[in-house]
């Protein structure tokens, strides 16, 4: 079984997907830590962002199972891996890794901006997790804070919407709900209800 999840930064999506993979004893895979992988091995050598050549070796080594979600959750990398996800060669290289990894025994959830419409397409079910951006400012900026973080909301949320404007409006694999894809707006959930919901979701699915 293959689940798709996609949405904006900070929707819950990545929570979401993490409980829903040991619910239904599935694999995860959080496919915008490729991109991130790829920009941080690209910062350390002192790289450019827009070597498209290098990006795609980089991307040809990676290892899939073992990418630390602590060492690229730096603000700084995800910049990067947002300006890199723009490169055909490079997309086209990750998308081919993403598939095979949800191809494989005994299936995976995958949670991205564009699994349920480019990578995985045929995935038996796709959620598209959202938020008003204020609700999902709100949450980073807590999440942030307990981790010993500087963060004040006003720069989060303008952040986080200049994100969802180059994901929405990029040439390659834009960000948007998938016309099978069932919405989930998580604006007034908790994470428990939120999981609750999809957890319903994605049992009614695999009953039809």
């Amino acid at each position: 079984m293959i689940i798709a999840i996609d949405g904006p930064a900070a929707s819950g999506k990545g929570t979401l997907a993490r409980r829903l993979a040991a619910h239904f004893g599935l694999r995860h895979l959080d496919t915008g830590l490729t991109y991130r992988a790829v920009a941080a091995a690209l910062l350390a050598q002192g790289l450019p962002l827009g070597d498209e050549a290098i990006a795609v070796e980089i991307a040809r080594r990676l290892d899939l199972s073992h990418m630390d979600r602590a060492l690229l959750s730096a603000h700084e990398t995800g910049e990067a891996a947002s300006r890199i996800a723009v490169l055909p060669a490079l997309r086209e290289e990750l998308v081919r890794l993403q598939r095979a990894f949800a191809k494989a025994p005994p299936g995976a959830v995958l949670d991205g901006r564009d699994i349920g419409t480019v990578v995985c397409p045929d995935a038996d079910v796709k959620l598209y997790v959202t938020a008003a951006p204020e609700a999902r400012a709100k949450r980073r900026t807590a999440e942030m804070l307990s981790q010993g973080k500087e963060a004040d909301f006003a720069s989060v949320l303008e952040d986080l919407k200049r994100r969802d404007e180059r994901d929405q409006s990029r040439t390659v694999a834009p960000l948007r709900q998938a016309a099978d894809a069932h919405l989930l707006d998580t604006t007034e959930m908790d994470i428990e209800t939120a999981f609750r919901a999809a957890v319903d979701i994605v049992t009614a699915a695999r009953a039809s």
